[in-house]
């Protein structure tokens, strides 16, 4: 790993890497996930179809004049329970993309270079925000030599930038299994927790490109009125 600081700009620039990493990943998911489920939609949107011509002709041949209004009624059925199905699936689309964001194939914490870099850059990140002079930094346990490495020169970095020096302790208290990566930082005072792990920074960035992503997988929506 290069001993240079990274500066701001370049941190931002990690940042923005790793966002577009994570959204295409999510992309290439949906695509994936979205296909299967269409196709199991239709299949299940046939045999509702079936189910319901079937009881609208059995109706027909014992009181004809009641079938037009019985295959309203039936097709009016279809439609809700076809719209229920969709919605259902759509949201079960969504959930998938951010389990499989939220689990990848390769763990960002397995690739060395890069996981530094973003140790690194998170640590100066809370640094800079928290302005204390000591600070407490829970990792997971099998990256406590790693984020103490990190935390070394997130450190300098933060002296650079602000003239101040910090002192640290690194406590490995999640567990591997459990975390993704990334760390969880209490001020020294212990009136401040700032959650930068990996799981935290994946939800509000969930929470930021929801609208995003549902409009890339499935269009607007045609009865949404007003947009912010």
């Amino acid at each position: 790993m290069s001993s240079r600081a990274m500066n701001d700009d370049e941190v931002l620039s990690e940042m923005n890497k790793m966002v577009a990493f994570i959204k295409q990943e999510a992309l290439e998911k949906a695509r994936e996930i979205k296909v299967k489920a269409d196709e199991e939609f239709a299949i299940e949107k046939a045999k509702l179809v079936k189910q319901e011509q079937q009881a609208i002709d059995s109706q027909y041949e014992k009181k004809r004049k009641g079938a037009e209004v019985a295959q309203k009624i039936a097709q009016s059925t279809i439609t809700n329970k076809s719209r229920l199905k969709l919605l259902h699936k759509r949201e079960e689309v969504l959930q998938n993309i951010f389990a499989a964001v939220r689990e990848p194939d390769s763990p960002l914490y397995k690739q060395a270079g890069r996981y530094d870099q973003f140790l690194e850059g998170i640590l100066t990140e809370s640094f800079l925000y928290l302005l204390e002079t000591s600070v407490t930094i829970y990792s997971r346990k099998s990256d406590v030599s790693t984020v103490r490495r990190a935390a070394e020169n997130a450190a300098r970095t933060y002296k650079d930038i602000s003239g101040r020096d910090i002192t640290f302790d690194v406590q490995g208290t999640i567990a591997d299994d459990s975390s993704q990566g990334g760390v969880k930082l209490v001020s020294g005072s212990g009136r401040i927790t700032l959650d930068n792990t990996l799981e935290e920074r994946l939800r509000l960035l969930e929470d930021k490109m929801l609208p995003e992503i549902r409009n890339e997988l499935f269009g607007a929506n045609e009865n949404r009125k007003f947009y912010t």
